[in-house]
């Protein structure tokens, strides 16, 4: 994959993934160690020779009045087709001009027309008379007074990006692009931004920083793909406020470079989450100061994971970390065998530990407290899929100490999935006492008829509807329970191919897929959409071998362009699949 360093030329079956059962940072203060990833050097993003020109040219961030963002456009076919009527009245004549400004640069140049070619495409574009802006030899990146502390940051990483001088506190000039934060009013959505090309400038603000980050990205993709930007007005937000792509480092290490360089790749899409499920059957891949013996050979450092982390932050994306439990945890079992789960026969159930057996959860909870330290912010996935005890046709006469302990904790009417969901229960008060407020778990970990039952706070990651006893995902919907779109039949890219699964493909995606379709090519009425927080694409390494890293980084190009494309807008795109892809090499 090409991340942004490059130069911008304008020109085992038994896993989760297999299915089988066996099988944002808030705030203007950033920490030293965010701002050292903002500052890495970049290489610069210059524009061709046919499209560089003579004259001043300035990327600036500044502190502008602004209205609220629109929540949505109107329901229309999205794409870059052609511009709503042009000269819209909040297009002003300059914007942020000197006293006495030189004459635009830009006008001195071959004008630049039409709506900006970039993924996902902007929602809102109202074109205006004027050549528009192209970056020249002279511009320069400038951070408006009072937007300093909050878009630094940002203004450094794209000053870098285009290889152009990086200003704070400074009037725009002419070919100057502006970054601001709203100096007065009341804020815009989330996530939101407004570019305004007048005047020979440009002039992005946004409902929050993430906001005027996802404007640079917009900026960025049209220079690479376009040459400029078109004179006129964007405005732009997503449709779902969680975009994500995950990624099993169990099964498979991923090197922290490769890890980066996907970070990379997602902030350019605008996606905003980084799945991490480290810990699995085959491994566990993060270094552990309080169970060591647990820890594979192959493994992401702690130095590692705060820079991962430090850079997600920087391109406005916050790093979900997941310990799957009571299943999966055939790593901790290896070093712990009498924690593993038997059947009333004897037979043990791999990945399994059981829950009965208090030293499980003492083991559990000592690493879910000191990964909750290495991981900052409010979010957490607890995992809860696939636990064997309940991929049997009857759970209380096959593990009956399971059984027991159910019923002297929960009554006699209890049974085993009334454990399983107090274990996850557990768990989640242990997390939440390290500030993890925001909590997940797989679909298959939820359970109804029981005595006990998962708050509704916690989010559903939905992923498949095959599993013993699977329910529709119209049930969790009904009980008022948010629900993450990881539909296994579109969003899945497990490696091997195992049981029935394929490689997704960025066409059927694209065509077919909307975070409605939760499970098969079925969607849920639209009554339910804003229950629906998202979505994301998850990599799956079952057979780990086969394929290497770039060949995944490859492999999850284009599916991640369409998945970015759809959660920002999931409405039916103008502009057709080879079009899509033409455009997606472009701005790769």
């Amino acid at each position: 994959m090409n991340d942004s360093r490059e130069p911008l030329d304008a020109g085992a079956p038994d896993a989760h993934g297999a299915g089988g059962a066996s099988g944002g940072r808030t705030g203007a203060h950033r920490s030293p160690a965010h701002r050292a990833a903002r500052r890495t050097p970049r290489g610069a993003l210059v524009a061709g020779a046919a499209l560089v020109i003579a004259g001043a040219t300035t990327v600036t961030v500044a502190a502008w009045p602004q209205s609220p963002e629109p929540a949505g456009p109107p329901a229309a076919a999205s794409g870059p087709a052609a511009p709503a009527s042009p000269g819209p009245p909040d297009v002003p004549g300059s914007v942020g001009d000197d006293a006495k400004p030189p004459a635009p640069a830009a006008s001195r140049a071959r004008p630049v027309s039409g709506p900006p070619r970039t993924i996902p495409f902007v929602r809102d574009v109202r074109a205006a008379e004027g050549p528009g802006w192209r970056p020249t030899a002279t511009t320069r990146v400038v951070v408006a007074a009072g937007s300093e502390r909050a878009l630094a940051d940002e203004g450094r990483l794209l000053a870098d990006e285009l290889g152009k001088p990086y200003a704070q506190g400074v009037a725009a000039r002419p070919g100057d692009v502006e970054l601001a934060m709203p100096a007065a009013g009341p804020p815009g959505a989330p996530e939101s931004y407004r570019v305004i090309v007048s005047g020979g400038k440009v002039r992005v603000t946004g409902g929050d920083e993430a906001g005027v980050f996802y404007g640079t990205r917009t900026l960025k993709q049209a220079v690479r793909s376009g040459g400029g930007l078109a004179e006129g007005v964007l405005r732009d937000a997503p449709a779902k406020p969680k975009r994500g792509f995950a990624l099993d480092t169990a099964r498979k290490h991923f090197d922290a470079a490769w890890i980066e360089d996907r970070i990379r790749e997602m902030g350019d899409l605008k996606l905003n989450e980084l799945g991490l499920h480290f810990s699995d059957d085959q491994g566990f891949r993060i270094e552990s100061a309080t169970h060591p013996e647990i820890v594979s050979e192959d493994r992401l450092t702690k130095a590692e994971i705060r820079r991962i982390v430090a850079l997600a932050a920087s391109r406005h994306i916050r790093v979900v970390p997941e310990i799957d439990s009571p299943g999966h945890l055939g790593a901790v079992i290896a070093a712990h065998p009498g924690l593993q789960l038997r059947s009333v026969s004897g037979k043990p159930s791999r990945g399994a530990v059981d829950i009965a057996n208090p030293e499980a959860a003492k083991i559990v909870d000592e690493l879910l407290a000191e990964y909750a330290d290495l991981f900052p912010g409010s979010y957490w996935h607890l995992g809860g899929d696939e636990y064997r005890a309940l991929t049997v046709s009857d759970p209380e006469a096959t593990y009956p100490q399971l059984t027991r302990a159910a019923r002297a904790k929960h009554g006699p009417r209890a049974r085993v999935q009334d454990l399983a969901t107090s274990w996850l229960n557990d768990r989640a008060a242990t997390v939440r006492r390290k500030g993890k407020s925001q909590l997940r778990a797989w679909n298959d970990g939820y359970f109804a008829g029981g005595t006990v039952d998962a708050p509704k706070s916690r989010e559903v990651a939905y992923w498949t509807g095959k599993e013993l006893g699977a329910r529709e995902p119209l049930e969790y919907l009904r009980e008022g329970r948010t629900v993450l779109n990881v539909n296994d039949e579109y969003l899945y890219y497990v490696l091997g191919e195992p049981n029935t699964f394929s490689y997704p493909t960025g066409r059927r995606i694209y065509d077919e897929w909307t975070p409605r379709v939760l499970r098969h090519s079925d969607a849920v009425p639209a009554r339910y959409d804003a229950q629906i927080t998202g979505g994301q694409l998850t990599v799956w390494c079952d057979y780990h071998n086969a394929q290497t890293q770039a060949q995944v980084a490859r492999g999850v190009r284009l599916p991640l362009r369409a998945v970015a494309q759809k959660l920002w807008d999931p409405r039916k795109p103008a502009l057709d699949w080879t079009g899509f892809k033409e455009l997606a090499a472009k701005v790769r």
